[in-house]
């Protein structure tokens, strides 16, 4: 597979959007990005205040797994965010789809 975009779409848990962006923009979009994930954009949507969108790219499958283990499995991320994540979004309302971009697409 070749570069292709992740959109991940979070339900945040009623009144928690706030704390929810503390800790992705100031926590955990800095980590990941420190670990060489490539994070395209950061979204929240103007008619539902519990959902939160971000897209991320990665050049191969291959990458995405590498990058995946080093975010998912380091102790960093097992000791000090997964617990705070599963108290602020509702991980059986995720949805996360691989896109591929057409030729015309300005994201690439």
């Amino acid at each position: 597979m070749e570069a292709f975009f992740e959109l991940r779409i979070y339900k945040i848990f009623p009144g928690k959007m706030k704390e929810w962006l503390d800790l992705m923009e100031g926590t955990i979009i800095p980590f990941q990005v420190s670990k060489g994930m490539v994070i395209h954009g950061s979204f929240v949507d103007d008619d539902d205040d519990e959902t939160y969108i971000w897209i991320r790219r990665f050049s191969s499958l291959k990458s995405k797994e590498k990058l995946y283990k080093d975010v998912y499995e380091s102790e960093e991320w097992l000791n000090e965010m997964v617990d705070k994540v599963g108290e602020l979004i509702d991980r059986n309302r995720t949805v996360v789809r691989n896109l591929k971009s057409t030729e015309l697409s300005v994201m690439k």
